[in-house]
């Protein structure tokens, strides 16, 4: 048994097809850091598509994604994406591109495991589905939360996971119990074929080594926060003053932080 929760930079997460001299095709390894900013820039390129922009070019993308032009060029090319020369990027297409390089053109149903507070708040989320991570289970042991309705899915008895998860072609458990039950609940999602888990719990789980754990702590994410705060003020500098050259075509675009320069942190875990 191993504990494959996702760290530092480095580890591969996603592969991309590439022939060989030889004619074979083989992956190349992106690093995790990459496929956290690859989804970064699904959003923005989602937030452009609404606003009808049809190019842009690699400084508009990275200003609004918040990461330097250097940077998205070399992602993409993880995935098999390049600019045109003097066009940029074809905004739609991209999107399309990187839909498909993250696995999201088809739905990955979602069961949730643990409906405390921190559950009971996931499982009422509704922007989930329009992802393409409808939560299609719920679970608990609590008599008084078993046989309840939320967003119109019955709770449903955690001994029921295995049979439920197989029946519904749950792809991704989510576990937001308290930490004794949280490796329970892990190893009823992995008995039902559930190979990738985010995990709420103030644990660290035990997995097979062909199963992905994400961790998630968002008092862990306040303290960073909280450092960042620390250093501006020590230093006593003022640093939101960017230049808004690059991002003057694209206004009213939110950017996005750099998901991978504090990667390393950003797997831990919060009480439900």
């Amino acid at each position: 048994m191993t504990s494959p929760q996702a760290g530092p930079e480095g580890a591969p997460a996603l592969g991309a097809s590439r022939v060989t001299g030889t004619g074979r095709a083989r992956t190349r390894a992106v690093p995790q850091a990459t496929v956290a900013r690859l989804a970064v820039y699904l959003r923005i390129l989602g937030e452009l598509v609404e606003r009808g922009t049809e190019t842009a070019s690699s400084d508009e993308l990275a200003a609004v994604c918040g990461v330097n032009s250097a940077m998205l060029r070399k992602d993409l090319s993880y995935v098999g994406s390049h600019g045109i020369r003097g066009v940029g990027y074809e905004v739609g297409p991209l999107l399309r591109h990187l839909e498909s390089a993250l696995g999201l053109t088809h739905r990955q149903p979602v069961a949730l495991v643990g409906i405390g507070n921190l559950g009971h708040a996931l499982a009422g989320y509704g922007g989930f589905g329009g992802r393409g991570f409808p939560v299609t289970a719920l679970f608990d042991v609590d008599p008084d939360l078993v046989g309840i309705k939320i967003n119109g899915i019955v709770v449903e008895h955690a001994r029921d996971i295995p049979q439920t998860c197989r029946e519904r072609d749950v792809t991704i458990g989510m576990i937001a119990t308290p930490a004794p039950a949280a490796q329970g609940a892990c190893d009823l999602l992995v008995r039902a074929g559930v190979s990738s888990i985010l995990n709420f719990a103030p644990v660290v789980l035990q997995v097979p080594e062909q199963v992905e754990v994400r961790k998630v702590d968002l008092a862990v994410e306040l303290q960073i926060l909280a450092f960042h705060v620390a250093r501006r003020h020590l230093a006593g500098s003022d640093l939101s003053g960017h230049d808004g050259s690059a991002q003057h075509s694209l206004r009213g675009v939110r950017p996005a932080p750099d998901p991978g320069r504090d990667t390393v942190n950003r797997h831990a875990v919060v009480t439900s």
